[in-house]
């Protein structure tokens, strides 16, 4: 594909400021050669930290924005007022179809307001799931809905299925990807009610490869390629993953650093953990799509660096390339047609 691939980033709401997404900006070109990329924010700011580095600027262009949306305010409200906000910006560069994909480390909630009300959902699309990947001990899994359908239908989460089964095989290349939702147990009976009424709908579906019920405890083991929950189960899921992470990594450090003999053997095994550790390493893996929109809009972590950046650059790429918008709705359409 040689067609110029147009990417906003938001260099506001990250917790790292605008410099981080500059840096971003400046290698993603550099990795990229079909990338251009579209910064929003403070025009004045971002020219002068532009300024610092050596790049090709017919490839990099500022587009001013003086407002900025915080965690704290409503989302909806804040998308609807503050129209030269750098996410309102960025958001209508894509609906206006001047920008293919929208990056961002803002809030999450005018992300998801945003991509909802001004992108909009593509046709045929019932609800738009945030879907993260997972490290595990195997390949990696993509997590669908994290946060942004607490209410999800039957109906809405069998949509997921699908989307998310497009999504691993043209982004993360899985042939066949098998689906799994989130349970109390394996059998076939348990569960709550939005599970045991979703259970049959995709055991029905000719188009998925659905393998029936995961517990929490079988997701680090790669287990499904899709796991499929609603936004509640699913954002305590990602959190617990997080903090998990987190705490197991600090206290392998710890141990190690704990004495001479432990110092000496994590020197013995430092090249073998550091390959452990790439795995679960989430900078790599790129941010989370809101899937379903007639555009790409892409979250990244709110305390991204620029590895986080480069990554969701080369993420929103590689979605483009393979016109995973366009195979979504290809998907669902077929199967309304059947």
């Amino acid at each position: 594909m040689d067609r110029k691939i147009n990417i906003v980033i938001d260099t506001f709401g990250g917790d790292n400021g605008a410099k981080v997404c500059v840096k971003g900006a400046i290698q993603g070109i550099k990795e990229n050669p079909n990338v251009h990329i579209f910064l929003t924010g403070k025009k004045e700011e971002l020219n002068k930290l532009l300024s610092e580095y050596e790049y090709d600027k017919d490839r990099i262009e500022v587009v001013n924005a003086t407002e900025e949306i915080s965690p704290e305010e409503h989302p909806v409200e804040a998308v609807r007022k503050k129209k030269d906000s750098s996410l309102v910006v960025g958001l209508n560069l894509v609906k206006e179809g001047k920008a293919d994909a929208f990056i961002s480390a803002g809030s999450s909630g005018a992300i998801l307001a945003g991509g909802q009300f001004i992108v909009g959902r593509a046709k045929g699309v019932k609800r738009t799931p945030l879907a993260p990947i997972l490290p595990t001990s195997g390949k990696p899994s993509l997590l669908i809905d994290c946060g942004a359908n607490v209410d999800a239908k039957p109906d809405v989460l069998n949509q997921f299925a699908e989307m998310g089964s497009i999504y691993m095989e043209n982004i993360m290349g899985v042939k066949n990807p098998t689906v799994a939702i989130v349970n109390i147990g394996t059998e076939e009976a348990k569960g709550n009610a939005l599970v045991k009424e979703t259970y049959p709908i995709l055991k029905a579906n000719k188009h998925i490869n659905f393998i029936g019920s995961i517990e929490a405890r079988e997701i680090p083991s790669g287990k499904a390629d899709v796991i499929l929950t609603e936004a509640f189960v699913g954002n305590v899921i990602l959190k617990m993953y997080e903090g998990m992470a987190k705490m197991i990594l600090g206290e392998i450090k710890g141990a190690f650093l704990s004495n001479f003999k432990s110092k000496i053997g994590a020197l013995m095994v430092k090249s073998s953990l550091k390959k452990v550790l790439k795995k679960f390493n989430a900078s790599d893996k790129g941010g989370a799509p809101l899937l379903g929109l007639n555009g790409l809009v892409v979250k990244i972590h709110g305390n991204s660096k620029e590895m986080e950046v480069i990554s969701a650059i080369k993420q929103c790429t590689k979605f483009v390339e393979n016109d995973v918008c366009g195979k979504i709705i290809e998907g669902l359409k077929a199967e309304e047609e059947e």
